[in-house]
């Protein structure tokens, strides 16, 4: 499988997480995944986390890459999200209580994205999600090679 992979990197300036938004509705249109689709708005919605997370958390700029699989559109496949940043700390999810108006982004990862964890990169972390874009009870080829398929859903993927 043909995977394109693109970046961006993202100043440590809270505003820059619409930047990183825009940016990434531009690639995946240019991947065939149009604004419309669901798995776009949910694309979208685990990028705002992840930056937001590193942006605020750290508060040092951060790196945004996307792994788009070079498939035909209609093709199963997953696309990959990665934030990098210059902390070693782990993520750490949280769980917000009622009004709270923060601390449920890895919530929100969690249950949006099919797989997600962390590992340690350079001199500080990347943490990736993975959405995979086909029909429920397709199995779809990931970034690691396995097929994963509706029978994976109840398996709780660690951080490593």
């Amino acid at each position: 499988m043909q995977v394109l992979q693109v970046q961006l990197e993202v100043g440590a300036d809270p505003a820059e997480v619409g930047r990183a938004r825009r940016w990434a509705r531009s690639r995946l249109a240019g991947s065939g995944i149009e604004a419309d689709e669901p798995v776009a708005e949910t694309l979208i919605l685990l990028i705002s986390e992840l930056v937001t997370n590193a942006v605020v958390h750290t508060g040092c700029p951060a790196v945004l890459r996307m792994l788009l699989p070079g498939v035909p559109d209609d093709a199963p496949a997953t696309v990959r999200v990665e934030v990098a940043d210059r902390s070693t700390r782990p993520p750490r999810q949280r769980h917000a209580e009622g009004d709270d108006t923060n601390g449920r982004g890895l919530e929100l990862v969690d249950g949006l994205a099919d797989r997600w964890g962390w590992q340690p990169e350079g001199g500080g972390k990347s943490i990736w999600c993975e959405v995979d874009r086909c029909d429920a009870g397709v199995a779809a080829v990931t970034f690691d090679g396995a097929s994963y398929g509706d029978t994976d859903a109840d398996v709780a993927y660690e951080a490593v």
